[in-house]
């Protein structure tokens, strides 16, 4: 009996100590696991932190003794890229508004894009050297500054490029397609219901009468002559070239845009700072789109696209 009591005390024993490692395993597994997702939220909302910091935040000392501020514009123009007006005018205003700031430049690298949007930009532009004399502002071409871009450049006190830059480009297009034959040789009846003579323009499934073309066509006209006046507000005397051909859509590498007074000189970013204005301490006042809200507003704005395309509306751009 006693052997058979030492022996089940025995087996209880090692079940009790084994059963005590193991939630000691367990335990340590936890902490563990509970560590590592503290150090990943830590990450996390730090780089949340970061991101939503102020452009130059880290450039203090730098704008203490004064700087040439900076805003880069990359891409097409509209509403949901980087490249909105309201992402451009945001660095703008924060740029001018900064005490240290001796000038501003806008490096442009852009094939174009909506004509609002220019058009808010470059509007802004000239609020902006109005408000702030003493504070000129140049544009600086990198590789492209077409159609819209240029709009926008047009409005600065001088216009930078490289030789091998493409500037130019002034006109107005607007694009779509039409299957009206391929929908007869698929043997499909479109049905179109309107309220309203016209609302059916542009339907890629319909026939495009003569008056579509000819009311569309005075519509990208009315847009390409405010193009034109703006570009010749912001340039003035300095455009050489004639009408004709400066406003026929072409566009030209840097070094034949001086020459027909498009652009004023060569030069990149630094180069402006250093040379021209005298502060060679560049601070990025680029604005700085939320990760999140960009995600939010790319899906929203593709989905609108895509139900514009399928309606058949052709997009107005400044390219």
């Amino acid at each position: 009996m006693d052997s058979k009591s030492e022996h089940d005390d025995g087996w209880h024993k090692d079940l009790v100590e084994r059963l005590a490692s193991d939630a000691l395993i367990e335990r340590r597994r936890a902490r563990r696991w509970g560590i590592f997702f503290k150090l990943l939220t830590f990450a996390y909302v730090t780089l949340l932190l970061v991101l939503a910091l102020p452009s130059g935040w880290t450039d203090k000392a730098i704008k203490d003794k004064g700087h040439t501020a900076l805003i880069e514009l990359k891409g097409v123009i509209a509403a949901d890229e980087k490249a909105s007006a309201s992402n451009v005018i945001e660095g703008l205003r924060d740029a001018f508004e900064d005490d240290g700031t001796k000038a501003v430049i806008l490096r442009i690298n852009s094939p174009g894009g909506s004509p609002v949007q220019s058009s808010d930009i470059y509007k802004e532009i000239l609020r902006l050297r109005k408000k702030y004399p003493d504070i000129p502002l140049y544009a600086v071409v990198s590789d492209m500054c077409a159609s819209g871009g240029y709009y926008i450049a047009s409005a600065a006190d001088k216009i930078y490029v490289n030789e091998s830059s493409v500037i130019g480009s002034i006109g107005v297009l607007m694009n779509g397609f039409g299957f009206v034959d391929t929908m007869g040789k698929l043997g499909v009846e479109r049905r179109l219901m309107t309220a309203g003579e016209h609302k059916g323009i542009l339907d890629p499934f319909s026939p495009m009468s003569e008056f579509d073309r000819r009311y569309i066509g005075d519509l990208l006209t009315g847009l390409h002559r405010t193009f034109i006046d703006a570009v010749k507000a912001g340039r003035g005397d300095r455009l050489k070239g004639d009408d004709e051909t400066l406003f026929s859509g072409l566009f030209w590498n840097g070094k034949e845009g001086i020459e027909l007074g498009l652009a004023d000189a060569i030069g990149n970013a630094s180069y402006v700072a250093r040379e021209v204005v005298g502060a060679e301490d560049l601070v990025d006042f680029t604005s700085k789109e939320d990760p999140i809200e960009r995600l939010v507003n790319r899906l929203g704005a593709a989905a609108g696209q895509a139900l514009a395309r399928v309606a058949g509306f052709g997009q107005v751009e400044l390219r």
